[in-house]
């Protein structure tokens, strides 16, 4: 089973998209895949259709309180579930300083579930307790960035965490990759962004680009992923392509 986690305290940067759209991509092929909503704003939940007004357990509860993980996934649709967020997570921050084994909660509590492929988190823009709870659970870190200036702005101290939970709490967690998004190859600017990239994570940027389509905007209104949503779509082959990449990386 892989646990990766999507990280970048940079907002904006299609974090929450990559999420839904690698998880869904992969069950498409066959994996069996829970996504987890770690971020307050609940959008990659409800971005998937969950109505998180409605929900009884959240992973709020299950990190805070240590309530049964199985009591709050749901079904999404073939090979996918998710264990989604709600608005009261946003006080977990302050909740979790106090609590002992802080950093770990969610790493004990996924050590419940069994059967999966991958697990993948969507952490939210910042570095804190949330952020550190993905990043303890996690195996790998994939990175999300925009192909456009300021990509590189806040990586050092993005990394220097990463190097702090390598040292204190997880030595085995590796950057698995970096996701280039909202890339416009007619754009000279970008094409010298995605070469810093390149030479700042040697060789760890994805092949595949996300190119920067309104239809990946549009699925999540409707409460989709761009497969289901328009799987036709340079979106939708964009995502594909980026998901055989880490099948691939199965074999490693």
């Amino acid at each position: 089973m892989r646990i990766i986690a999507l990280v970048n305290q940079k907002g904006g940067v299609g974090k929450t998209t990559c999420t839904a759209n690698i998880g869904a991509g992969l069950a498409l092929r066959g994996r069996k895949v829970l996504l987890v909503d770690l971020d307050p704003q609940s959008n990659l939940s409800e971005g998937l259709g969950v109505e998180t007004s409605t929900l009884k357990t959240t992973v709020y509860d299950v990190i805070t309180t240590g309530h049964n993980i199985h009591d709050a996934l749901i079904h999404v649709k073939d090979n996918l579930d998710i264990l989604p967020s709600c608005i009261d997570l946003a006080g977990a921050e302050a909740e979790l300083i106090s609590m002992q084994g802080r950093e770990s909660r969610l790493k004990a509590a996924l050590k419940q579930v069994r059967g999966y492929d991958y697990i993948i988190i969507d952490a939210p823009p910042s570095l804190g307790q949330l952020t550190l709870n993905a990043m303890y659970a996690a195996q790998e870190i994939f990175i999300p960035a925009q192909v456009q200036f300021y990509a590189l702005k806040g990586m050092a101290k993005l990394m220097s965490t990463i190097a702090e939970v390598q040292k204190w709490g997880n030595k085995h967690l590796f950057i698995g990759g970096v996701i280039g998004t909202c890339f416009d190859a007619r754009k000279n600017l970008n094409k010298e962004i995605l070469e810093q990239l390149q030479i700042h994570f040697h060789g760890k940027v994805f092949k595949t680009l996300i190119r920067d389509y309104v239809v990946l905007a549009e699925a999540p209104v409707a409460g989709q992923d761009i497969f289901a949503y328009d799987d036709k779509s340079r979106g939708a082959l964009d995502y594909a392509a980026l998901c055989e990449e880490i099948i691939a990386m199965e074999e490693k």
